[in-house]
């Protein structure tokens, strides 16, 4: 009989992973498995509350924070963002995707709230990131692999993204990843504050996830887990100790993949949307925030366009959503991502379910590796 554990245990007696965290749950059923060790070391054994740098299940989590924000009054999904991000005031867009980056024209209408949320602002990466103005986004901004201690502060990254033109018109196209990274940015503008700051008291406190943040403090290093290169000529090298980059504070809090968690604080976030934004009582979301968080919003051509990243899924606010004629998984309307350092967070608002799979060697590239679609398998038939 197949199990959750023996479904992670063959990838780590493979050798390919040290070890892996894996949860699944359904109503009040919650299935969870640790396997392996914390490095390829085997230093400590894995264990529930292991800590892991979770990377871009991330996005769910600064959308949540963004539509606490449309809750609260302080702004709007139709608002432009020029406001409180003026250095986006008066963007450019590249006269042609393949064309040098000062050969621009103006942008025909302002970039907004909306737009950022659902990835279609202008900024990010396509299929093909060799383009000058996607280069630019690697170059300039240390877009990519987190590198939480090599990135400029928020007003500084900021200026610079000025200076980076748009690869297209905003609301055309679906660009993965910097949005995100912009809207870390702008909430901490509008509610006043750090990212880090209003992350911890409106949905890390009210959530119980209490080791969740964008570093890990010194007294929780021994439950950190190392960080693995990607694919069998990187491997087993490691890319980050416990003791590395997320040891302290970043200057720049990135809300599209700088967050460290564990199975069960992401499993507090997954049942408060489930619950249309309530938990323990209290409500954190609006139900219609939380259902436009996980509501497709790209038409038929922009998922068409983005098949690199989507495997035919469209997109809500910071998450993925299974769209029932295309959906590779059978699991239409579920919501969620998946993190380049091996990590994948979904829920199934239409069932209640919730998946999480939490693993220390980084993604060869964004097509999900082996062991995330062994363990998807698993939990489809659960």
């Amino acid at each position: 009989m197949t199990t959750l554990h023996n479904t992670l245990e063959k990838h780590v007696a493979d050798g390919s992973m040290p070890g892996a965290v894996g949860l699944v749950a359904l109503d009040d059923r919650v299935e969870v498995a640790a396997v392996g060790s914390t490095d390829f070391g085997g230093t400590s054994p894995m264990a529930r509350d292991s800590i892991f740098r979770i990377a871009s299940m991330t996005k769910p989590v600064t959308a949540a924070a963004v539509m606490m924000l449309v809750d609260d009054g302080l702004i709007a999904l139709d608002d432009p963002v020029a406001p409180w991000l003026p250095e986006l005031a008066s963007p450019t867009v590249v006269r042609t995707p393949v064309g040098p980056v000062d050969d621009v024209v103006p942008a025909v209408r302002a970039i907004t709230v909306a737009d950022l949320l659902t990835f279609r602002a202008g900024y990010g990466f396509p299929s093909d990131f060799s383009l000058p103005a996607v280069a630019l986004l690697f170059s300039e901004l240390m877009q990519g692999a987190p590198q939480p201690q090599h990135v400029a502060a928020p007003d500084a990254w900021m200026a610079t993204l000025s200076r980076i033109p748009l690869l297209h018109q905003p609301g055309d196209v679906w660009l993965y990843n910097t949005c995100s990274d912009i809207l870390g940015v702008l909430i901490a503008r509008v509610a006043g504050r750090p990212l880090s700051e209003f992350l911890a008291e409106r949905l890390f406190e009210p959530l119980s996830m209490t080791d969740t943040g964008f570093e890990v403090p010194a007294g929780k290093l021994d439950r950190f887990t190392g960080y693995y290169g990607a694919g069998p000529t990187d491997g087993p090298e490691l890319v980050d100790a416990p003791d590395g980059q997320w040891s302290s504070p970043p200057a720049f809090p990135s809300g599209a993949g700088g967050l460290v968690s564990t199975a069960d604080d992401w499993y507090g976030f997954a049942r408060m949307l489930l619950a249309e934004g309530t938990f323990g009582g209290h409500r954190l979301l609006s139900p219609a925030s939380v259902r436009r968080m996980t509501t497709d919003h790209l038409t038929p051509a922009q998922r068409a366009a983005s098949t690199l990243f989507l495997e035919g899924q469209g997109w809500g606010f910071g998450g993925s959503v299974d769209v029932a004629e295309t959906d590779p998984w059978n699991v239409p309307g579920r919501y969620g991502w998946v993190g380049g350092t091996g990590t994948a967070g979904h829920l199934v608002p239409s069932t209640g379910a919730v998946t999480i799979l939490l693993s220390q060697r980084a993604m060869t590239g964004p097509t999900p590796p082996p062991l995330m679609r062994d363990f998807w398998r698993y939990a489809a038939g659960v």
